[in-house]
């Protein structure tokens, strides 16, 4: 559909955000935001899904696959910058406030629970591209540079991964709401790394394995949703 007469065009952006302040809560306050010159010629959007069969030699077809969950949705996109015609004359200020959205916020270093900021990808009312998520990937291509050296063009690669929120359980003795909650496994996941992860001791890995009747701690099926027990039962 053809552009209306003086109807602007509409910029995409990338909105950086403060991660969440406690699990299942939504982002914080806006950081910053990156408007980008030039609205990407293409967007790449992907999501997975993880399907388990079970092989039988006495089968003469394939076994029906299992449906084991679904993966974050990931976008993919290439933005470029340029700073000829700025006043100045860098891109490298852009590219650093990209940069930040890779690395712990202040804030939370001053808590001690280290988290990059999560991110949004707006372009006008598209809703299939825009979702909160993580900058899991981010490339910088510098392509034309001053006689001093700085850079005055970039192609910027950001990937960018749903991060969606933990499912809050409730616990049947105590009531509380945020005293269970589950965790998807994902590939590589094992009950000492998530014990780690969740109580900062590896060895407490038993409360989660006894939480889902496991018997192998490094045996994890992806796409299964385990209960991860409060801080308090893995004392």
């Amino acid at each position: 559909m053809a552009r209306k007469p003086g109807a602007s065009l509409t910029r995409a952006q990338l909105v950086i955000m403060e991660p969440p302040a406690k699990t299942g809560a939504k982002p914080g306050a806006r950081l910053a935001t990156v408007k980008f010159q030039f609205n990407p010629s293409t967007l790449a959007l992907s999501k997975n899904t993880e399907w388990r069969r079970n092989p039988s030699r006495m089968a003469e077809e394939a076994s029906m696959p299992e449906f084991v969950g679904s993966g974050p949705r990931t976008l993919s996109v290439d933005v470029l910058l340029d700073a000829t015609a700025t006043h100045d004359n860098s891109v490298e200020i852009r590219v650093e406030q990209l940069l930040k959205a890779c690395v712990p916020t202040k804030k939370s270093l001053a808590t001690k629970k280290p988290a990059s900021p999560w991110v949004r990808f707006e372009w006008g009312t598209s809703k299939t591209t825009s979702f909160d998520g993580v900058l899991s990937n981010l490339s910088v291509d510098y392509s034309l540079f001053d006689v001093d050296g700085r850079p005055l063009r970039a192609r910027c690669s950001l990937s960018i991964e749903e991060a969606g929120a933990y499912v809050l359980g409730q616990n049947p003795t105590s009531g509380s709401r945020e005293a269970r909650r589950t965790h998807r496994v994902v590939k590589g996941d094992s009950l000492p790394q998530l014990a780690w992860r969740e109580y900062g001791d590896a060895t407490a890995w038993r409360v989660i394995a006894e939480a889902n009747d496991i018997d192998d701690p490094m045996l994890l099926v992806p796409g299964v949703e385990l209960l991860v027990p409060a801080m308090e039962d893995a004392r």
